[in-house]
């Protein structure tokens, strides 16, 4: 049997629910890859594709989707703002994209180092944890650093991300790995709005991702917004 605090029991947990009559509390969390302004230009952002996934096709009508990101922000404003971004939901599952911003050097605010920014991680899982809820940690998608060098860091945050989960037995979206064999290890120009914003094509890419992860996956007629969101992907790569 897997351990009561486990990605292998979360993963159990999360399929029984979505078979439950009980509606479910999801918080989407992070900075302005999540918070999906302006980047996708209209079109929509990733935690609004599972808003359709789980509302719509899933049929969950009764489950609330909100989306707490902020744009700019890093991991220590949301442990700073816990109970808004988090805790006042009551959610049952809590998934966190950052790291964008903690990874950049040569602003305003002091640089984190990835050590730093690993222990704020294992913080923000304790305290999901603490609330009964389900933890989801994605890496951040790769990003270009050769037009965004203060952000050169970005690979070592995303490995960062893997050995918090590792460690804390946490279920991983790794959205930087992906990013980056959609661009057969360069960048994948056609999922970009810019050096590290993600545009639709690449929301669409981050969706089917975190809902495969997760097994959310709808089956029968009304199973749509996987297949488009497949074209979307391919479409951008062949044209980007």
């Amino acid at each position: 049997m897997p351990n009561a605090e486990s990605a292998t029991a979360d993963l159990r947990r999360l399929a029984d629910a979505l078979v439950g009559a009980e509606p479910l509390n999801w918080v989407i969390t992070g900075d302005s890859i999540t918070h999906g302004l302006v980047h996708t230009q209209g079109v929509r952002s990733y935690s609004e594709h599972l808003h359709e996934i789980i509302r719509g096709e899933r049929e969950r009508v009764r489950d609330v989707v909100v989306n707490t990101a902020i744009s700019g922000h890093r991991i220590s404003d949301i442990l700073g703002d816990w109970d808004r971004r988090v805790e006042s939901w009551r959610p049952d599952v809590v998934t966190l994209m950052i790291g964008t911003n903690d990874a950049a050097t040569g602003g305003e605010r002091t640089e984190v180092s990835p050590e730093e920014y690993a222990s704020s991680l294992h913080d923000f899982v304790v305290r999901v944890r603490g609330l009964g809820a389900v933890p989801v940690l994605q890496t951040p998608p790769a990003i270009d650093v050769a037009n965004a060098p203060e952000r050169a860091r970005i690979g070592e945050f995303a490995a960062a991300v893997r050995r918090v989960a590792a460690d804390d037995d946490v279920i991983l979206v790794d959205q930087f790995a992906r990013f980056a064999a959609l661009g057969d290890g360069e960048v994948p120009w056609g999922l970009m709005n810019d050096p590290f914003h993600p545009n639709a094509a690449g929301h669409a890419a981050l969706a089917l991702e975190l809902t495969t992860a997760l097994g959310l996956h709808p089956a029968g007629a009304r199973s749509r917004t996987v297949a488009l969101l497949e074209g979307v992907v391919v479409a951008a790569r062949l044209h980007g």
